[in-house]
């Protein structure tokens, strides 16, 4: 009996300890394609177009875990960190005039290693 209830501990104890490490699964490919109908608009100005928004919406909507997150924060800094102040400006913009809340702030000076897991905030989208 012994024997059966340290063999169940050590089978708990072993699934705790293999659980998983959170990874990405967002790459900078997904963010790239999902912003494309903004970047006219960031580079150009003018106004923001519905596509934009619902993708926009949609990007934010499926970075969940901390580590989508952060990568959609490097891959975005990567994208700006030679934007104009104008372009930057316009940037920053778009989830205001869309509605919908990014979980870093649209700067090249953001840390992105303290953007969090979404704990239960609503996205709207546009």
């Amino acid at each position: 009996m012994l024997s059966k209830k340290l063999l169940l501990v050590t089978l708990i104890i072993c699934m705790v300890v293999a659980l998983p490490v959170s990874e990405a699964t967002m790459t900078c490919d997904t963010v790239y394609d999902g912003i494309k109908p903004c970047i006219c608009y960031a580079l150009c100005g003018g106004s923001v177009s519905t596509d934009c928004c619902k993708r926009i919406g949609s990007l934010v909507a499926s970075a969940i875990t901390t580590a989508d997150r952060q990568s959609m924060c490097s891959c975005v800094k990567k994208l700006i960190i030679h934007a104009t102040a104008y372009q930057l400006s316009r940037a920053a913009s778009i989830p205001r005039q869309c509605g919908v809340h990014v979980p870093f702030d649209i700067s090249p000076n953001v840390d992105c290693s303290k953007v969090q897991e979404r704990k239960g905030a609503l996205v709207t989208t546009y």
